[in-house]
């Protein structure tokens, strides 16, 4: 199978490149923006809330989720490279591991994407009311849904229009981020005593540097998403490892720092309990009111991430109703490209969960799917790094030096920690994901062998 054309160059815009049979393509801008824009989403923005009772645990748990997601995004970037034409994980898994394994991994992370598009358009929603006061009066529930179904009917034009979304929301969101930094070195030259007046005093244990890690790494989601839709990709040999790295690199350095500031800036009791932290920063050491305009980028980086999350659904479920595992019907595309059915299918799904999260019985219980997605991305984390370490066995071309092999242990070992440190409950959840797809894989096979005449692509 021959590969389409090298795609641009860093320093070059991307062309509005058209494949073979007029499928649009996508490069490296795009597919950079795709992870930076995924990871960061709206956790961020009350991120540091989050991890303030673990005070300097925090710190330690991101340096060994950032070294972790590190790994896996050259186990990605490897597997990208070795096996070019294999569509994404889904191809990467099943040629090494099998079909039962790809399906199962693709499965359960297939779930977690519409579940977090749930969460995403349930959240800037709120956020939208911060911004737009009058907007609060509106009822959330079907505001969410029009959002959802807005950003459904986007990436109904193709990959390329859902893409040039991603890249301006990827930059727009990127400017708080960039605000913090300066006022945090800004602070640093001008007033260093303010970053030593009060220190957290959580003393550092390994059980709160696990806890701590475990958050951040929901927080770090989606570094994989540049491998998603390979079969959209200009020479994804090339195009994916180079967006796959910069992207988390970006992603890894953005978090740390504006992680770090806010808890050596603000009193831990006081940062633990502050809805809106960066507002909280910005309005003490700043200008004050800036919290408003703060939300205004929360919805900005929430859009984002909603668009990019329902771009990748819909290639994820493309590629296995085109691998034969999902109905052949979720794999017809519209005259741009894209896949009508499957985007409208995993948006269907999304707004049955936004319902749910309005009913005041299963609030507590939509709060828990953060956990539950998070367990339910690491099937496919420990399926890529078991793939590489098949390829490294193999002798595969480009993979079999000691540095592929250190690269997929190290990864290997990272997500059985992860599994670890998710805890009992989310894991349960995550394996009734899994379980649920297997009498849908189950049928699809018996129907494949009852009628010869239902194609399956190859791997």
């Amino acid at each position: 199978m021959s590969l389409p054309p090298a795609g641009p160059s860093p320093a070059e815009p991307e062309p509005a490149a058209t494949g073979a049979h007029g499928i649009q393509r996508i490069g490296f801008w795009t597919c950079t923006a795709l992870v930076v824009g995924n990871v960061i989403g709206m956790g961020i923005f009350v991120l540091p809330a989050s991890l303030a009772p673990f005070g300097f645990n925090a710190l330690i748990g991101w340096v060994i989720v950032l070294a972790g997601c590190l790994a896996l995004a050259r186990v990605f970037s490897h597997l990208a490279h070795a096996l070019p034409a294999a569509g994404g994980p889904y191809g990467y898994i099943r040629q090494t591991l099998g079909e039962p394994s790809a399906y199962l991994a693709l499965w359960a992370y297939w779930v977690s994407m519409w579940l977090t598009n749930a969460a995403l358009a349930t959240g800037v929603v709120g956020y939208m009311a911060v911004v737009f006061p009058p907007l609060g009066a509106l009822p959330p529930a079907p505001f969410a849904l029009g959002l959802l179904a807005a950003i459904v009917v986007v990436n109904l034009f193709g990959v390329r229009t859902g893409g040039g979304v991603q890249i301006v929301t990827t930059a727009l969101k990127l400017l708080p981020m960039l605000a913090i930094a300066l006022l945090g070195g800004w602070l640093l030259l001008t007033a260093p005593a303010s970053y030593t007046a009060h220190p957290p005093t959580t003393p550092i244990t390994l059980g709160s540097v696990t806890a701590a890690a475990t958050i951040a790494l929901f927080a770090m989601l989606g570094i994989e998403s540049a491998s998603l839709p390979a079969a959209r990709v200009d020479d994804p040999a090339r195009t994916i490892p180079r967006a796959t790295m910069t992207g988390t690199v970006l992603a890894a350095t953005v978090y740390i720092i504006v992680s770090a500031v806010p808890l050596l800036l603000i009193r831990q009791h006081e940062l633990a309990e502050a809805n809106a932290p960066f507002a909280l920063l910005m309005d003490r050491y700043a200008v004050a009111g800036a919290g408003r305009w703060l939300a205004l980028f929360v919805v900005v980086s929430g859009l984002g991430a909603l668009n990019g999350w329902t771009l990748l659904s819909g290639e994820l479920t493309r590629t296995m109703a085109e691998r034969g595992v999902l109905p052949a019907v979720l794999a017809r595309n519209n005259r741009h490209g894209a896949p009508t059915m499957a985007l409208l299918v995993t948006g269907a799904l999304a707004a049955a969960m936004i319902a749910m999260s309005y009913s005041k019985s299963l609030v507590a219980a939509f709060t828990f799917i953060t956990r539950v997605v998070t367990a339910a991305n690491l099937p496919l984390y420990l399926c890529c790094a078991l793939a590489l370490l098949v390829l490294w066995r193999r002798r595969s071309a480009g993979c079999a030096t000691w540095r592929v092999l250190l690269v997929a242990s190290t990864s290997l070992l990272f997500v059985l920690l992860a599994f670890v440190g998710i805890g009992r409950e989310p894991f349960v959840y995550a394996l009734g994901l899994i379980a649920a797809g297997l009498p849908l894989y189950a049928l699809m096979r018996l129907r494949r062998r009852a009628d010869p005449s239902v194609q399956v692509l190859p791997p």
